[in-house]
């Protein structure tokens, strides 16, 4: 077989290499839910600009009725429903080489982290630069915070690959259980938050929810779903459909499954029962069409063009809000049409405007494309990874994903941030954070982890010390972040295992 240049192979090579075992229909709805959910952002951006600033409206605010839409363009539950068809494959596979659960979670997390740290650390910059170089201020706040919004999904998602190997356990012990138990514990999550006013116990149901969705997949993989009839999932499919009109009518969630303001309980931030009915509504909409779609993919032309768009989704969905900004900030200027949203004029323009988009993404994407592109290369040889650095890499990376996810790129420090329900963050805090998980994750000897814990450590004690030092004055400090950092530190010190030690107490077991 050829190989391309960069040690690749290309689109049409992948496609004719493609093992007839493999399930085509998981990498088409992979690529079409980021696709959606890209063109959904767009469509619903109205935006405007007066010459000296932009300013922006949600369509799902302004335009009566126009929620209905989400109940078919919010997406996300399918990706997860698809992630968790894959972690279950690549989670086996990694078992029949002798991995552990470390190296599946270190494997996916570093495919997932090229293109996102390349994201973070080009905006870091340009943040800095459009603040303190071009003195925009206030417009870079406002700016970052909407491109940064694609990270809150990687930090829920690295979540959901950090958990999989517990859930795939819990799936292969309990079966259907593990997605009813969650069905109930978003239910008690919902009545605690809503009912008791208890807020922060909805962070509960990112879990809950989007873990429903991935063990779903589970169940897709194992081949569970396959066995159930077309009339089954029409059953399940309306049923659920019936289940969000109720929920959504008894004046307590919002009808939109994507955060609005002014219209109920939010849906999506934090999740709630109203998407577990979403996402059973969708997942049976995609089992039924599941046979059809199948077959048009063994054609060569749709197959290439699954392969292609599944090479380049993260940077796609990363940047796609960047491209978003940048065609306002050309377009505008030169005359496009700002009509009001929803109007007949608003709606012509859509398919112009979203051509637009389009071709402003094209160049970024091939920028940053390098950042993702896979490559065929044997697979190298690594010491697995120690567990304490995997637990804790995660968890910093998830808190300063958020951090990024919420906040944006601006005011890069300061004694404010964030507010992350028991942390708070401003953009160097969560850099730090990231930087840090990156580094526990990818090392190979015990040096990176000294580095970490005592990194961790030090900034616990200059944290629980703010009269010392100037530390408070460049990140928030909370008794949150003091308990992060410091538990965090002393866990790498005392939990992580002398490799060399444990190599000869293996030895010696074996040589029993």
């Amino acid at each position: 077989m050829a190989v391309a240049a960069h040690g690749s192979l290309s689109v049409k090579e992948l496609a004719a290499a493609t093992p007839q075992s493999r399930d085509r229909y998981v990498d088409f709805l992979r690529a079409l839910s980021i696709g959606v959910v890209v063109f959904g952002h767009w469509l619903m951006a109205i935006v405007f600009y007066d010459g000296r600033q932009i300013s922006g409206e949600n369509a799902l605010e302004v335009i009566p009725g126009i929620w209905i839409l989400t109940w078919v363009l919010q997406v996300m539950p399918i990706f997860f429903f698809v992630g968790g068809f894959s972690n279950l494959v690549s989670l086996k596979a990694a078992y029949a080489r002798g991995e552990s659960p470390g190296e599946f979670i270190r494997s996916r997390v570093e495919r997932l982290m090229r293109p996102t740290v390349a994201f973070i650390g080009t905006w870091l910059v340009l943040a800095l630069a459009l603040e303190h170089v071009f003195d925009l201020g206030p417009a870079v706040a406002h700016s970052t915070a909407l491109i940064a919004k694609p990270v809150w999904f990687l930090a829920v998602y690295t979540l959901v690959i950090a958990l999989a190997p517990v859930m795939l356990a819990l799936h292969h012990r309990f079966g259907i259980r593990v997605p009813l138990a969650m069905i109930a514990g978003t239910i008690v999550v919902d009545v605690a938050r809503i009912a008791f006013d208890f807020e922060l116990v909805g962070y509960l149901n990112f879990a809950f929810v989007w873990l429903f969705a991935h063990q779903l997949g589970f169940f897709y993989a194992d081949g569970t779903l396959g066995t159930l009839t077309r009339r089954a999932f029409a059953t399940c499919a309306a049923t659920a459909l019936g289940a969000l009109v109720l929920l959504t009518n008894i004046s307590v969630y919002s009808r939109s499954m994507v955060g609005v303001t002014g219209d109920g309980v939010s849906n999506n931030d934090p999740p709630s029962v109203c998407l577990l009915a979403l996402t059973l509504w969708l997942v049976s909409l995609t089992m039924l069409a599941r046979d059809t779609v199948s077959t048009w993919l063994q054609r060569s032309r749709p197959w290439s063009a699954v392969i292609a768009a599944n090479s380049m989704i993260m940077t796609v969905f990363l940047w796609h809000l960047t491209a978003l900004l940048i065609a306002v900030a050309i377009a505008y200027p030169l005359g496009f049409p700002q009509h009001e949203g929803g109007t007949a004029a608003w709606w012509a323009t859509r398919p112009l405007w979203l051509a637009i988009l389009t071709a402003t993404l094209v160049p970024l994407v091939l920028v940053f494309w390098r950042f993702e592109k896979p490559t065929f290369k044997p697979r190298a040889e690594r010491p697995a990874p120690d567990r304490t650095a995997v637990i804790v890499g995660v968890t910093l990376l998830v808190v300063g994903m958020a951090g990024f996810a919420q906040g944006g790129f601006a005011g890069i420090t300061g004694a404010t941030g964030t507010d992350l329900g028991l942390f708070e963050a401003n953009p160097l805090l969560s850099a730090f954070h990231v930087a840090v998980a990156v580094m526990l994750l990818r090392c190979t000897s015990r040096a990176p982890i000294a580095v970490a814990s005592a990194a961790l450590v030090g900034l616990a004690v200059l944290e629980a010390a703010p009269m010392a030092s100037t530390i408070g004055d460049l990140v928030p400090v909370t008794g949150g972040n003091v308990a992060l950092h410091l538990v965090s530190g002393i866990a790498l010190s005392v939990f992580v295992r002398d490799r060399k030690q444990e190599k000869e107490e293996q030895e010696e077991r074996s040589a029993r």
